[in-house]
């Protein structure tokens, strides 16, 4: 269970209203990030993918993902590490010119997170459950992406090509990436009554929890902390096992 665990919440530097929060569970044996459905990863902002690169070659973080620019945005440089609890990072900057940048600037070394990364057996079917509980837009699915550190992390030959959605939220600079599996690949192991491994939860804003359409694990209650402010919250669980933690505006 998870109740009494240990934790840590985590801000960038510059302050902004953007968590990560590191949980305590037992440890799940055999778990590999990167081979599971559910929430694989989370794009946070940064100031120099290559001084990042250099810093963090002598850390706990493991890179899998050299600093390199986007095929189909060469503005934007990113890289990609593995911690020490199996989470996956992607580490991202937009090089252009502020006013015509795409990207937000990440304004210190290591800013916010601004993508969650959710996988699941169809990229389709993952984008039509956020757009029918949240109304978020479904888009059109790329013909495909080739994404190396994925494919070795599931044995695949490197001219498989990824499904791939990249869709904004409502807040401006906040996005989700939903990316097409495998269908041999399967939900995520978890241990009875806790997270499950890697990045287990993604936590979002809403007006209001009561219009929603979709089920809770419990009645929506209010919560304390520097993250809740007494609001009221509560959790559901997306089309691809994904937990998905709404916080009320």
């Amino acid at each position: 269970m998870m109740t009494g665990r240990r934790y840590v919440l985590m801000q960038p530097a510059n302050k902004l209203p953007v968590y990560i929060r590191a949980v305590e569970i037992d440890a799940v044996p055999n778990y590999r990030p990167l081979t599971t459905w559910g929430w694989n990863a989370i794009e946070v902002l940064v100031e120099d993918p290559f001084k990042l690169n250099r810093n963090l070659s002598d850390s706990p973080f493991i890179i899998i993902g050299k600093p390199k620019t986007l095929v189909r945005f060469p503005t934007i440089c990113a890289m990609q590490v593995r911690g020490i609890a199996n989470e996956i990072l992607y580490l991202t900057c937009d090089t252009a010119p502020e006013e015509k940048a795409f990207l937000p600037r990440a304004g210190t070394t290591v800013g916010r997170p601004f993508v969650m990364v959710v996988a699941g057996p169809s990229a389709e079917t993952t984008i039509d459950w956020y757009a029918t509980h949240f109304g978020i837009e479904r888009g059109m699915t790329s013909g495909g992406l080739a994404v190396n550190f994925i494919q070795e992390a599931q044995g695949l030959p490197k001219e498989h090509q990824f499904p791939l959605l990249f869709r904004p939220i409502r807040e401006p600079g906040h996005f989700m990436q939903i990316d097409g599996y495998p269908a041999g690949l399967g939900p995520r192991p978890c241990r009875f009554g806790q997270l499950p491994p890697g990045v287990s939860m993604a936590s979002f804003t809403v007006t209001n929890l009561d219009k929603l359409k979709t089920r809770y694990f419990a009645t929506p209650a209010r919560a304390n902390g520097s993250v809740y402010d007494g609001r009221r919250t509560a959790t559901t669980v997306g089309s691809a096992g994904e937990l998905v933690e709404l916080i009320e505006d």
